[in-house]
């Protein structure tokens, strides 16, 4: 039976990609964006500041690879989503919308990416917006606009409602107060009313098409 190599060149590095990885998320949710510098991530990482530029070319590179790990739509897009799409995408959209609200919730780094991306303009930023929208719009072309034809914007702006609200409501309720409109969306129960009001959004306007 060979034996199994646990080390060598390409596992170090790999793991040297990760911790170095892990200490631009350390820093987000530690000291937020202002402290991702070359020097700082080396240091929290454990290694010289060189292996950044070895093995990711660039500290924005390797801050845009980290976003990209933590940004929902582009880990949907890379993991895909088994759902029947027969339905003209109404199941794919509750699918999708609500395992955002729940990433969203998980993710206190993630959180910090998105307050990031509506303080500042970076170029990082932009991309993965701009990279976001691109998944986005091969869904609405491809499976969800030919069920609606020519009632499709309407369907596009309810999404994006749908889809900013779940932003919205995770970074409120991580950042100020626990209660929005009433419910206090700390608690499970308040959270299930709002996901079942997004189901009951996405059913409507399927009924409505």
């Amino acid at each position: 039976m060979p034996r199994k190599v646990v080390q060598g060149p390409i596992r170090d590095k790999e793991k040297t990609k990760q911790k170095l990885l892990a200490a631009v998320g350390k820093i987000l949710k530690t000291r937020g964006y202002s402290g991702l510098k070359v020097s700082k991530i080396a240091a929290v990482a454990g290694f010289d500041k060189k292996l950044i530029y070895e093995y990711f070319g660039s500290t924005e590179k390797l801050i845009d690879e980290y976003i990209r790990s933590q940004d929902y739509w582009s880990k949907m897009n890379q993991e895909g989503v088994e759902v029947d799409i027969s339905d003209g995408g109404k199941e794919l959209s509750k699918v999708a919308i609500l395992n955002q609200y729940e990433h969203v919730k998980r993710n206190k780094e993630l959180q910090k990416i998105i307050l990031w991306g509506l303080s500042e303009s970076k170029p990082i930023l932009k991309k993965v917006a701009d990279d976001r929208e691109d998944i986005g719009e091969m869904l609405f072309t491809n499976i969800i606009d030919p069920h609606f034809k020519d009632k499709s914007i309407r369907y596009r702006a309810i999404a994006a409602l749908l889809v900013s609200g779940s932003y919205y409501l995770n970074l409120y309720t991580g950042y100020n107060a626990s209660k929005f409109c009433g419910i206090d969306l700390k608690t499970d129960e308040g959270r299930k009313e709002i996901e079942k009001a997004i189901v009951e959004i996405i059913d409507f306007a399927y009924e409505e098409k």
